[in-house]
């Protein structure tokens, strides 16, 4: 009997679609279908995910992929409520790390790019063609540049992400913790300013219904550069504001870190924010995202007006100490990469 490893096994797929010798079913079948289980995380084998998403049933969602550990954490509301094994880039396609939002859904999507070759439950993060989908998981790097996930756990993320969620493709990274931030976004404010707006602009949106955009709400991220000092607003992708961004001991570095707006914080009159903190490499002394950090920043009152006009629980502030150039930043694709070999 013939044999072939799975790395040759999979492309003998592609191919087969794109000669007309396997059907999509046929190949989908053939993925890695996965099994939820009941383990310790360091003992998942490729296919294994743990799905608990009782343990925090509503508020932001944030995905981090650890490239390292082939694994993909799932937050909500900080709260981890998922972990699936998973594939990222092999050698010479190797996946990129550094922030990402959520681009388009598509439960049914065909790859452009490789020969027509089916891609289920796909979250993109890139239009240059990197993504979360369902796929083959050998318990090694394999893909192309995407995230393969076993199916069934690439069916039960695909529920809970939406346009505009982050997702943190990282060599090294640090768990949610949330900060309040005393004020609203970058700026102080008195008691009486606090109450009116967040009246205004949370009233109709609370952590427990998270903006999508058939709703009529847009994706917001807030990009910020220690670099060069600037700032950018985008909704949706294209950039609606920018300016200067100014940091109080601007020698120092801010860090990567990424800041998802969960609430109104009414003991502290500012906005609880779930923060996390990554890093291109496996350096273990990269700075943690904390209050400090946060309150390291404002900005010019115009763009500041930009930002409250968008505040929504789900709102992504991310911080870099790369600068916000188109090496580094596409106001139509990733949010900030960090090292892109894809």
């Amino acid at each position: 009997m013939m044999t072939c490893d799975r790395r040759k096994f999979a492309g003998l797929l592609v191919s087969g679609v794109a000669l007309g010798l396997w059907s999509t079913e046929q190949v989908i079948g053939a993925m890695t279908q996965g099994q939820m289980v009941d383990k310790p995380i360091d003992q998942l084998q490729p296919g294994d995910f743990i799905w608990h998403p009782e343990k925090s049933p509503s508020g932001p969602v944030a995905v981090i992929v650890s490239i390292p550990d082939q694994l993909v954490h799932v937050y909500r509301n900080g709260v981890r409520i998922a972990v699936s094994t998973c594939s990222t880039g092999k050698p010479g396609h190797s996946t990129p790390t550094g922030v990402f939002t959520i681009l388009q859904k598509d439960k049914n999507h065909k790859s452009s790019t490789y020969s027509n070759a089916p891609m289920p439950n796909m979250n993109r993060l890139t239009w240059s063609g990197i993504a979360l989908h369902a796929g083959q998981l050998p318990g090694y790097p394999a893909s192309h540049g995407c995230v393969r996930l076993p199916v069934k756990f690439s069916q039960l993320l695909f529920t809970v992400t939406h346009l505009g969620t982050p997702v943190i493709l990282a060599n090294g990274h640090s768990q949610p913790t949330q900060v309040v931030h005393p004020g609203m976004v970058l700026s102080d404010y008195a008691e009486h300013e606090f109450e009116e707006l967040t009246g205004k602009h949370f009233k109709s949106v609370t952590a427990q219904r998270i903006p999508q955009h058939e709703e009529g709400h847009a994706a917001t991220s807030i990009l910020v550069s220690s670099a060069t000092q600037e700032i950018m607003v985008l909704e949706n992708g294209k950039i609606v504001s920018s300016g200067k961004a100014y940091i109080k001991d601007p020698g120092q570095p801010l860090g990567n870190h990424v800041y998802i707006l969960e609430k109104p914080h009414d003991e502290r009159k500012g906005l609880a924010w779930h923060a996390i903190g990554h890093h291109p490499t496996l350096a273990s002394g990269f700075q943690h995202p904390d209050e400090d950090t946060i309150k390291r920043l404002t900005a010019e009152k115009t763009v500041i007006a930009e930002i409250q006009k968008r505040m929504h629980p789900g709102l992504v502030l991310v911080m870099s100490d790369m600068p916000l150039h188109e090496d580094t930043r596409s106001a139509t694709d990733f949010v900030i990469a960090v090292e892109d070999n894809a």
